[in-house]
Formats: structure tokens, C-alpha cells, sequence
């Protein structure tokens, strides 16, 4: 993208962008590695995603469940796009992951025996669900992973103090308030690091550069491509947009998940929305219409709680029966004293908007919430970049097919974050003691990148929903692909045609990610013409094996046009990425 030049950098070993249970994770597993690691997060440490998620992390630790139990859960959601071997090492690795994280000293809630408290979620069959704080374990995960990375670095300051500023490296260092810009690459095309924008605090300000032979994209989601969402509102799809830039491949950006029950605010409310969790429909709350119809009921065997996708349908559909704006989840029969202990995040967040649960429905509506799909990696994170790897939201691991199960993201997160934690530190050791930090490419003198003004980001928004959201046809998205190509045609043509584009900023280098991910993610919709998992083609209602049992993967071309191919089967291709050659030992 336009930026000014890097105008200061630092070395290290390893460079993970991101702070939420993916990234964090990840920086833990390579700093204990050995590895000289540096996490870029673009607000605090614990500003992410992750510390929003309500309802829990998924893994087999109950009795009577299984692995085996919970990969049948998560192919039955995935709609027959799941990566069969990727939720295979999810499921089995899972478990030992969670127990990790314990000992990193997440709290999760306890029964009075001393065991873990379990819940169920949509899709699952079992409780197999552990949370925290009721509805705040998310918070929890967080903190636990801000106050590890915290005592580490705070570790290593001590020691290198008490040296009187001698000894090796400090092992992991973290820069906040920082938008991660591009990749960097070398002149073989293998990751050398990353620039990226420091917003006025801390040692740097300004562009500047983290210069590694590794990279970890952990940066979440891309919600705010539309006008309601979950997500909060630096989930702006900049790991996306920049792993295509650095010429990797996306897969399944169609498969956007809207999360059925977000607190609706109103026809006009933007940005981020309350999530109502999925627990809650967990432990009893029913769905109904504004007469009190459970409507949910006969749709599916498991009622309220079916996967998402067959749930945020049921919900459109009554909608639009009815010509109503929203639905309602009725709990009242919680009781104050369960809504109180179970779910005080949600209690607290309705009460501050005039709904009391404890005596009234809630109303909902569906909101853009989890990106089942995003940069394409193996089972070890690698992408198709050399050296670039991608852990959390921002990747497409396989493991979520069409639609991701309850509370697997979490797990996920975990489980890839360490794999490529493990991955680093071997290719690390077969290069020696010191793992070669690549020169970048020098910084084109023209910029590639066009930038929009920062007031495009809410019409892309309106573009997106409009066109492609819970609702989707051939004529919608044809018509939200046109006015998206507008966009970018505007301002591609400004900066050929008179080198005009927006000023360097966040709010232009975001709305110009948005606008990245948008057309993608468009793209693929238009491409896959078929209902299936959280697709919902209004044109083509049902889901058809024969011709799109299959993933999508979109590339930018060099002329910055989109490349889209289908796969040949449901099986994802090698991302051919191959370890360095081992460089000369060192005299």
C-alpha cells in the first residue's frame, strides 16, 4: 500500500501479528523456543477478538466424550468442506491444548467437586463446552495469555538489568498501537518480516519495519467489512488484504458466519454489536416470534440449538414471513439467580440498553460474525508465501469447512498456534544457532496501492450488506461486485492517471484493506452458485455435491485483478512451501 519508507527497524527471529489466543499463543510457544520474538498488535495486548468471545472453547474433557465425538460435531457443520485430517489433529490435540492453558493460568468455571463445568452449544451433542466468568471467557483466555507474555517480558528486562544491560537478546517484546502495513519479502520472494505503523506511543512512532525470515498472521477477523458485526472495530481484514498483496493464496471467504442471536439495536445501528451467546440457547433459551411461536421447532432435530448457518436461516425466514425486523430469545424461566451467576456479561450489556432478560424477550437479529475462511495454510500453518504462516480467523485451516461449530475457534487458535510455534523452531535449528533475516526488497518508488478516503469504509459496509450478506442472489452480488470495482477503479485511475490518492493514515490504510477483502470475498460468493453452510444462495437453495463439493481460492494477479479457480476435489492442494536450504555453519 502507499506509506512513507520505513523509517526505523528492529530484528528478531520471529515476528506474530496479533495478540489474541492465537498470536499470543504462538509468541509463548516460539520465546520458549529459544526464538527472538516480537508480537505487533494494532491496539492494546488485549484488545482483540478474542477477549469478546463469550461462549466458550470446545474440547473432548468431559466424561463419555470423545474425539471421535466431537470431529462427527464439527464435519456435520462443516457441510462436507471440512479438512477431514486438519479437524482431526483439532480434536485429538485439543484437549492437551486446553490443559496447557490452564497451567499458562486461565481460571475456567469449576462444579463444587472441583471439576470442569461444561456446557453445549449449537451443534454439538455433548457439553464439552469449558467457560469462564459465566460468559466472559474470552476475558479470561486473554488475560491469562496478556499476564504470561507480560511476566516474560518483564522477566527479561530484570535479567538484562541486573547485567547491567549485557546478556543475549530480550526473547519477546511487544509493540502496541501498531497497524501492521505489508509483508516484506526478499529477491527470492521468502518472507523477510513486516512494515507497519506505530500510532504514537511507546520507543517508535511512525512507519517502520520488523525485519524476520518468519512471520505469523494471527489478526483476527474482517467483520467490519459489513454495517453490523460482532467484531470489534479493528477487524478491519488488514492479515487478509496483506497476505494477498504478498501474492498468497484465500480460500473460502464465501463462508462468512453470521452469528444468529446479536442484540438488535435498531434498523440504523452500526459497527459492533452485543452478542447474545450461543450458551445461552445452551442451557434452555428458546427462540421465538413476536407471538411467542417456538419456530425453530420441526426446522431441524436439534431445534434452537442447530449449527448456525440452519439457525440464521430459520431466523431470516420468520423475518421475512412476517415482515418483522427482528426475532426475540425468551429465558425468563432462567430466573434472576441464573442469569445473574451464568450470564452477567449479557445480563449487564441488555440492561444497558433498556432490556431487562430477566422479564422480557430479548430481541435479536443475525450480524456478520467469524470468517470461516481466509489465508490458505497445511497443518503446520504454512502458507504459500515461504515463511509466512497464519493461525486464528485470519486463517483457512480446513478445519471449519462451510461453517464453524460452536466454540472451536478458541481451540483452533490454540492447536495451529502451537503446530506452528513447533514448525518455526525446527526450521530455525536446521539453519544453526541464528536463522538468516533477509534483506527486503527496497520500496517501490511509485506505490502499487491506491488508498481511499476514510469515508469509503461505510459505503463499502452498505455495499457488503446490502449485496452479500445473511441473503445473498446472482443479482446482489453482481451488483455489489460492480459498485466494489467502482471503488477501486476511481481510485486506481486517480493515482495513474495524476498520482493523486488518499494521505497515508489508518482510517485510509484500513478502509482500503476492507475494500480488499470485500471484492474477494464477493468474488468467491459469485463464484460458488449453490446454498451451503453459511452461503445462503437465495437462487440456487440448494447445496449440490456433485458440482461444488469444492473449495474456491482467489489470488491477486500482477495487475492487481482477481484471480479465481475452483478446486478439483474437496481436498485442498499442498501450499508447496519447502524449507530453506541449510546455510554454512558459521566459522
Amino acid at each position: 500500500m502507499t506509506s512513507p519508507a520505513p523509517g526505523w527497524s528492529i530484528t528478531a527471529d520471529v515476528v506474530v501479528v496479533g495478540s489474541g489466543v492465537a498470536g499470543l499463543t504462538a509468541a509463548l510457544r516460539c520465546e520458549a523456543a529459544g526464538l527472538t520474538t516480537v508480537v505487533v498488535t494494532k491496539a492494546r495486548l488485549d484488545d482483540g477478538s478474542t477477549r469478546w468471545a463469550q461462549g466458550g472453547i470446545a474440547a473432548a474433557l468431559g466424561d463419555g466424550d470423545t474425539p471421535e465425538q466431537h470431529l462427527d460435531d464439527t464435519l456435520v457443520a462443516g457441510a462436507g468442506l471440512c479438512d477431514e485430517k486438519a479437524v482431526r489433529i483439532l480434536v485429538t490435540e485439543g484437549p492437551d491444548a486446553v490443559r496447557r492453558l490452564i497451567e499458562t493460568g486461565a481460571h475456567f468455571d469449576e462444579s463444587s467437586a472441583g471439576e470442569l463445568e461444561l456446557t453445549r452449544e449449537g451443534g454439538h451433542h455433548r457439553r464439552r463446552i469449558a467457560h469462564a466468568g459465566g460468559d466472559a471467557t474470552g476475558a479470561e483466555i486473554s488475560r491469562a495469555l496478556v499476564e504470561a507474555v507480560r511476566a516474560v517480558t518483564r522477566g527479561e528486562r530484570e535479567a538484562l538489568s541486573a547485567k547491567g544491560g549485557g546478556g543475549r537478546r530480550a526473547g519477546l517484546r511487544a509493540i502496541e498501537n501498531a497497524l501492521v502495513l505489508d509483508l516484506l519479502t526478499d529477491a527470492d520472494g521468502r518472507t523477510a518480516g513486516v512494515s507497519l505503523h506505530v500510532m504514537g506511543e511507546g520507543q517508535h512512532d511512525g512507519v517502520g519495519a520488523v525485519h524476520a525470515p518468519a512471520v505469523v498472521l494471527a489478526t483476527g477477523g474482517m467483520g467490519q467489512v459489513f454495517s453490523t458485526t460482532t467484531n470489534p472495530s479493528v477487524s478491519t481484514g488488514d492479515g487478509v488484504a496483506l497476505a494477498l498483496r504478498a501474492g498468497a493464496e484465500i480460500s473460502d471467504l464465501e463462508f462468512v458466519q453470521f452469528h444468529p442471536t446479536v442484540l438488535f439495536l435498531g434498523p440504523d445501528a452500526e459497527g459492533q454489536q452485543p452478542l447474545v451467546s450461543e450458551a445461552v440457547r445452551g442451557e434452555g433459551a428458546h427462540l421465538v416470534d413476536a407471538d411467542g411461536v417456538r419456530f425453530m421447532v420441526g426446522q431441524h432435530e436439534l431445534a434452537e440449538l442447530a449449527p448456525r448457518d440452519i439457525v440464521a436461516k430459520g431466523i431470516m425466514r420468520r423475518m421475512q414471513e412476517q415482515d418483522a425486523e427482528h426475532m426475540f430469545l425468551d429465558a425468563r424461566h432462567f430466573g434472576a439467580v441464573m442469569w445473574e451467576h451464568r450470564f452477567p456479561t449479557i445480563l449487564a450489556a441488555c440492561r444497558a440498553h433498556g432490556i431487562d432478560p430477566v422479564h422480557e424477550p430479548i430481541p435479536i437479529a443475525p450480524a456478520a460474525h467469524y470468517a470461516s475462511g481466509g489465508v490458505r495454510t497445511d497443518s503446520h500453518g504454512r502458507t504459500t508465501v515461504p515463511g509466512l504462516y497464519a493461525c486464528g480467523e485470519v486463517a483457512c485451516t480446513g478445519v471449519h469447512g462451510a461453517n464453524r461449530l460452536a466454540s472451536n475457534s478458541l481451540l483452533e487458535g490454540l492447536v495451529y498456534a502451537e503446530r506452528i510455534a513447533e514448525d518455526i523452531a525446527a526450521s530455525h535449528a536446521e539453519n544453526g544457532l541464528h536463522a538468516r533475516v533477509p534483506h527486503p526488497v527496497p520500496y517501490p518508488e511509485v506505490p502499487e496501492h491506491p488508498l481511499l478516503e476514510p469515508e469509503t469504509r461505510f459505503a463499502i459496509q452498505r455495499i457488503m450488506t446490502e449485496g452479500a450478506g445473511v441473503l445473498r442472489s446472482a443479482d446482489s452480488l453482481a451488483k455489489a461486485a460492480e459498485q466494489l470495482q467502482q471503488l477501486h477503479t476511481d481510485a486506481r485511475d486517480a493515482l495513474h492517471e495524476n498520482g493523486k490518492t488518499a494521505e497515508p493514515g489508518v482510517d485510509t490504510w484500513e478502509a482500503t484493506n476492507l475494500l480488499c477483502v470485500a471484492r474477494v470475498l464477493v468474488a468467491a460468493a459469485r463464484q460458488r452458485e449453490e446454498t451451503r453452510g453459511c452461503h445462503w444462495r437465495e437462487d440456487r437453495a440448494e447445496r449440490d455435491d456433485t458440482a461444488w463439493r469444492r473449495h474456491i481460492v482467489v489470488r491477486l494477479n500482477p495487475d492487481r485483478t482477481l484471480a479465481v479457480h475452483t478446486t478439483d476435489t474437496a481436498d485442498f492442494p499442498p501450499t508447496r512451501q519447502h524449507r530453506p536450504a541449510q546455510r554454512p555453519q558459521e566459522q
